[in-house]
């Protein structure tokens, strides 16, 4: 038998999460985690917003297009330096969200929801059995 698939490389992966206001989006991702906002793209000026956003090497796509995720999604995200990072953001407060630290089996973790539902967890497994 002959193995006719593809060899590829994951590049990178970029979860697609649901959002409906861009400046509640900015001020969640950008003034207040520290994402980098990458672009954006419209096909006309009404359409709905398609925005690239990044944070380190995690990329995170947001999108106005109905259908295109669904509100209360989830992803997770490994790190290093939570701990850091969590003190960081509890220094610039962001009214909807004041996120704790606990410590899992399977690392340190951090919860924030964003302003459409969507969760992030940040992992950092460095910091097991700390």
């Amino acid at each position: 038998m002959t193995d006719t698939a593809p060899i590829i490389t994951v590049t990178r992966t970029a979860p697609v999460f649901r959002s409906i206001d861009a400046a509640q989006a900015r001020a969640f991702y950008v003034d207040w985690l520290g994402f980098e906002w990458v672009g954006e793209h419209r096909f006309h000026d009404a359409a709905p917003l398609y925005a690239f956003l990044r944070l380190g090497d995690f990329h995170l796509h947001l999108s106005e297009h109905h259908g295109d995720a669904t509100p209360g999604s989830t992803t997770c995200v490994f790190v290093t330096g939570l701990r850091d990072w969590h003190a960081a953001l509890l220094a610039r407060p962001y009214a909807n969200n004041r996120p704790g630290l606990q410590d899992q089996d399977w690392g340190l973790e951090m919860a924030v929801t964003d302003p459409c539902g969507n969760r992030l967890r940040f992992l950092d497994q460095s910091e097991m059995g700390a």
